[in-house]
């Protein structure tokens, strides 16, 4: 909690024009901490609306708050006292997905805000390892894991995760020899509404990195090579995407850890000027302009598309999510840490 008072007391006024605005591409946010429990790791992050905020985490712990973070109710989800929830994904106060890794892979499914909670999905398979959901809306969703026997692990539900099925067309994919998924954020994987049709893309690390299942047989321009190392997160916005990474053992190297992708048959791929700063977890879009990023080592911010980040924390959070109905912005990490954005909408005409 030391030197918190310089990240997030206020925003800083504007002292330039419009103009210089878009020419330094900065939207001066701050970070406001809201709560810690001073234990649970929060890997898991969902904001159905600007109000309602959902965290999932270790030792078998969520929590909800339906009043912008000035409340919190802290529950351990009954018989999985020591299960790791990695994910959630939440569609309203009441109803939440929560995704626990392995021994045995697990999903379960609560629609009265926590107070009971079901299995919707379960998987004993010897290496599993589930790593990240998401959904493109309340009834179409996709998870994803570690490889089994180099194969590629993916399930898609068509119910609100009810119900799960693998599809021969993404678990045919085959994997490489110490190539995986981090389960850092939650964020590897998105499914993007291309046309009428929900379309995964996600991301690998460790050994070798890719984006998938479009460049199968490219490796990406992400530094790998390591367990350690490799893509952890990406997100999309109209056609585009970005994907954040880098190596976590060493989090404060900028190398090599940002890309920026035009996606489509054969995606087209640009490093940006300036990177962020550091081992990256977890990236969104807040516009089609506005970017966060953060990880570890701080928390940068784009104003230009991602071409140039701006550091404007040094403090560690794993994962960051946008509202799905509105533009509040939470952050959440380690010690049960979370935080709001304060931020403020560039003057531009694309947002």
């Amino acid at each position: 909690m030391k030197n918190q008072f310089r990240n997030f007391l206020f925003i800083p006024l504007y002292l330039f024009s419009i103009q210089s605005m878009a020419q330094k591409a900065t939207m001066n946010p701050g970070i406001l901490p809201l709560t810690s429990d001073g234990r649970t790791s929060i890997r898991g992050l969902s904001v159905p609306d600007d109000k309602t905020v959902w965290i999932s985490g270790s030792s078998g712990k969520v929590a909800r708050s339906i009043d912008a973070g000035v409340t919190w109710q802290w529950m351990t989800v009954a018989g999985y006292e020591k299960k790791d929830f990695r994910d959630i994904e939440a569609f309203d106060g009441n109803t939440a997905i929560i995704m626990a890794v392995d021994a045995p892979a697990i999903i379960l499914k609560t629609k009265d805000a926590g107070k009971n909670w079901y299995k919707v999905f379960e998987y004993t398979t010897k290496g599993m390892f589930l790593d990240a959901m998401d959904f493109s809306d309340d009834k179409n969703g996709v998870v994803i894991g570690d490889p089994i026997n180099n194969k590629l692990f993916i399930a898609f539900t068509k119910d609100g995760g009810e119900t799960w099925e693998k599809r021969e067309k993404y678990s045919a994919i085959d994997m490489n020899k110490g190539e995986a998924f981090f389960a850092s954020s939650g964020t590897n994987i998105k499914l993007w509404q291309d046309k009428k049709l929900s379309v995964p893309v996600f991301v690998s690390g460790g050994t070798r990195s890719r984006l998938l299942p479009a460049e199968l047989n490219d490796t990406i321009a992400i530094v790998q090579g390591k367990e350690s190392t490799g893509a952890n997160s990406i997100d999309v916005f109209k056609g585009k995407a970005v994907i954040v990474g880098g190596d976590f053992a060493k989090d404060g190297d900028s190398r090599d850890n940002c890309l920026l992708v035009t996606l489509g048959k054969k995606p087209q791929f640009s490093k940006p000027q300036t990177p962020p700063h550091g081992y990256r977890s977890c990236v969104i879009y807040l516009n089609g302009k506005q970017l966060l990023t953060c990880g570890t080592s701080g928390v940068d911010i784009s104003g230009d598309g991602g071409n140039n980040w701006e550091l404007v924390s040094k403090d560690s959070y794993h994962v960051c999510k946008k509202s799905k109905k509105g533009s509040a912005v939470y952050l959440a990490g380690s010690r049960g840490k979370i935080a709001r954005l304060e931020w403020e909408v560039l003057a531009t005409p694309d947002h």
